[in-house]
């Protein structure tokens, strides 16, 4: 973690402790505690447990980055009661609004001090203690949801057969550091919208700077989940968000002119009503990490080369292939060897005497070229350039297919591009989304903030993600990078699985 970031956190911690002390001096000499040390962040929340006879280790607790945070309400509750304050008013009010409460408190209430055996007396309504029981169980499951791992559903056959539609998993937010909510003003366990409707489900009031702490780079290989890239702006209707993309449905209405399709868009609202999402509350994807900052990464016939070296195929990836047998498949053959459902038209397909296509994994291609009963296993590819306007355009100026595609650089912080008319296609989302920044292409001239330049240094790191179900996922090969703010996190177990029952076999399964 920066330097900086150390020093802001325990500068909040320390505000947060000290902002009270106008109010809480005069009532610390009605508790018989010299007015001085109220002034004294931490040896003031200190004097509040001695005097309230409560455990003085919570007030090491609140050295521990952002959990103090929620550690020092409780203290000033505890303190409250001294002074006679019980209701559930006083504190909300002391735990949210500590630095105007204190001084109310004192100098307009001026309570009495009760001391701590009068408040041992007090015995709350037991609705108090189903509140103060249901508060402390959300605000503990939300610092585990954003600090340590969070649940997710698989909700695609993108990552099949690694992942399987209904899986339910842990991904771990430890793995490459948690990051700070940029959107902190939200409704607890909810991601952007609330249950049942399409209003958002958090408050862009409060916006904070990207911060990732303990930050580590995710690896290649990797099971990533993340925040769709190009989830910013949706069509906030069910059947678009990020299933059929903003920037996808702009090229389809405008037969490849982007700017005309917003412009229809826009002009009719109530067709195509628009959300906006901040980058921690678009949708969350997960892929494979293929490709890391400043890595090349390019398709030559369905195989994955990063730095001209070929990458193995995870073992459970699907791909369709064209087999050949030199006698028809048994169907029961089939599902014993090779785990295909030859009766399953997902998966299965006979395309005429001996010859199949088959939705296959890594593995059992390898089972299957191996097989005396198989004459030849080859990819089913995607040769013909595509003009499908579910791709950015600098894939259909390239030509480029799902199979054949690149080679394009992953961009690296602090690595320099030089602009021109090819890198700018590429990554001129990258610079004015993601980073940021005014980029104009005016007279053969580049203009970023104002200023004619020919090059650009990033300041990000970004990746490329990839579906394990290569044919049947939509991922950086159409939309591009994902630069590092959006990562969440890394898929680490497999907890439940369903499908129209338990599949028990996947029951606490780690993700490779």
């Amino acid at each position: 973690m920066p330097l900086h970031q150390v020093f802001i956190i325990y500068l909040i911690g320390t505000l947060i402790v000290f902002l009270p002390s106008f109010g809480l001096a005069k009532l610390f000499v009605k508790a018989g505690i010299p007015s001085w040390k109220a002034y004294v962040p931490f040896y003031n929340t200190w004097m509040m447990q001695e005097v309230a006879k409560r455990p003085k280790h919570w007030v090491f607790w609140q050295l521990i980055p952002v959990v103090g945070w929620f550690i020092t309400p409780g203290i000033f509750i505890e303190f409250v009661k001294l002074f006679g304050k019980f209701g559930f008013g006083h504190h909300t009010a002391v735990s949210l609004l500590a630095p105007f409460y204190f001084p109310y408190l004192a100098y307009k209430e001026d309570p009495k001090f009760i001391g701590p055996e009068a408040v041992k007396k007090y015995k709350k309504k037991h609705w108090r203690e189903w509140v103060d029981a249901a508060i402390f169980a959300v605000v503990a499951a939300t610092l585990i949801r954003t600090f340590v791992f969070e649940a997710y559903t698989i909700p695609t056959g993108s990552m099949e057969k690694t992942l399987l539609v209904r899986d339910f998993l842990f991904v771990s937010k430890l793995s490459y550091g948690p990051r700070i909510p940029v959107t902190p003003l939200s409704v607890p366990f909810v991601h952007n919208y609330l249950p049942g409707g399409s209003r958002k489900s958090y408050s862009t009031a409060i916006q904070l700077p990207y911060t990732r702490w303990f930050k580590k780079a995710p690896k290649r290989g990797d099971v990533v989940v993340f925040n769709f890239p190009a989830g910013d702006t949706v069509i906030n209707r069910p059947d678009y968000q990020s299933k059929h993309p903003y920037y996808q449905l702009c090229r389809e209405l405008g037969n490849g002119n982007a700017d005309l399709g917003r412009q229809i868009i826009l002009n009719d609202p109530v067709q195509y009503p628009l959300a906006i999402h901040p980058i921690d509350k678009t949708d969350n994807y997960i892929k494979r990490c293929v490709a890391v900052s400043g890595d090349t990464v390019q398709i030559i016939r369905s195989d994955v080369y990063v730095n001209g070296e070929k990458q193995k195929l995870p073992a459970n990836s699907e791909m369709n292939y064209m087999v050949v047998s030199k006698q028809p498949l048994d169907a029961d053959f089939a599902k014993a060897e090779f785990g295909i459902d030859i009766y399953n038209p997902e998966e299965s397909m006979a395309v005429s005497g001996n010859r199949y296509q088959f939705l296959l994994t890594a593995k059992a291609v390898e089972k299957m070229k191996n097989s005396p009963i198989i004459q030849s296993v080859q990819p089913v590819l995607d040769t013909v350039p595509s003009y499908s306007p579910a791709f950015e355009e600098y894939v259909i100026k390239n030509k480029w297919t799902v199979d054949n595609y690149g080679p394009i650089w992953i961009p690296k912080k602090g690595s320099t591009l030089q602009l021109n008319d090819s890198t700018y296609s590429i990554y001129q989302r990258a610079i004015r989304v993601y980073e940021h920044n005014k980029l104009e292409y005016r007279n053969g001239k580049f203009y970023i903030n104002d200023k004619e330049t020919n090059q650009y240094t990033f300041k990000l790191n970004y990746y490329w993600m990839m579906g394990d179900n290569r044919h049947e996922s939509q991922d950086s090969r159409f939309w591009g990078f994902v630069p590092e703010d959006r990562i969440v996190g890394k898929a680490w177990m497999i907890w439940f699985s369903w499908d129209g029952g338990p599949r028990w076999k996947r029951f606490f399964k780690i993700v490779k």
